[in-house]
């Protein structure tokens, strides 16, 4: 185990986009890195890239859809450099679906079981260890689309909504146990998720300004955080929308693109 006393953070989903952001995010602020990824030499290029000292960071190869996988780096993060002080569930997908077919159900399968089942094993292997030591951070990476149901993204939407839902449920598990769970609720960030949206995207932002804000919320210890603050309002609009003009003003509204058109 590392002997080093600078903070950790854990973060999924490093290879592009939002956890890339986050990780440059953490290191400017005296971090080290552990960060996990499927293309673990791609993350580690880049990390070499940035002109990260490598005594600040590992990386990790893991499909967090692979329960195995997941915790067994976690468990590695630990033995290698210590229980981390943060942990990001960040690794997602968002995928267009349309349940009138059949392949689609299996987008939605692999949705779930990256953006929930992925995001439940990746906070394992850290609960009991932070619990007993009575300090750590867990986020969790939702979001705005997790608030009401858009056309076309029933996979997404219903994931992300069961992610505001999965880690409230935990923060009132860890409630006095010194563990803090944080929700992060993106609007849109421009990354490589985004880019192919077909539709307007208010308030798009960078995923560097993403990182900076999601970085003041989670060392305030935030419990819910929209960001930007702009979709706070666009989402408590969509919360209090009668179900009659919701379904009006979403008539016609261009679709995720599916699997196939990706």
């Amino acid at each position: 185990m590392s002997g080093d006393a600078r903070p950790l953070v854990f973060i999924t989903g490093a290879s592009s986009g939002i956890g890339q952001a986050l990780a440059a995010r953490f290191q400017r602020a005296g971090y080290r890195l552990a960060l996990v990824a499927r293309r673990a030499d791609e993350v580690a290029r880049w990390a070499t890239a940035q002109g990260f000292d490598a005594a600040i960071w590992a990386v990790y190869g893991a499909d967090v859809r692979d329960v195995a996988a997941i915790t067994g780096a976690g468990r590695a993060c630990i033995a290698a450099q210590g229980v981390p002080d943060v942990v990001i569930a960040n690794a997602g997908i968002s995928v267009g679906m349309d349940t009138a077919v059949l392949a689609d159900l299996e987008v939605m399968r692999a949705t779930y079981e990256t953006n929930n089942l992925g995001l439940a094993a990746t906070f394992h292997p850290f609960v009991a260890p932070m619990t007993a030591r009575r300090s750590g951070t867990l986020v969790g990476i939702a979001s705005v689309a997790g608030m009401r149901g858009l056309p076309g993204h029933g996979a997404y939407s219903s994931s992300k909504a069961a992610v505001i839902a999965y880690c409230e449920s935990l923060r009132g598990e860890l409630r006095g146990s010194g563990v803090r769970v944080v929700t992060i609720a993106p609007g849109y960030i421009d990354t490589p998720l985004t880019q192919g949206n077909r539709y307007a995207m208010p308030f798009l932002m960078s995923a560097e300004a993403f990182a900076d804000r999601a970085f003041a919320a989670i060392s305030a210890g935030d419990r819910f955080r929209f960001i930007p603050w702009q979709m706070a309002i666009v989402a408590r609009l969509l919360k209090w929308m009668p179900n009659a003009l919701y379904d009006r003003v979403l008539a016609g509204r261009p679709r995720k693109k599916r699997q196939s058109e990706v």
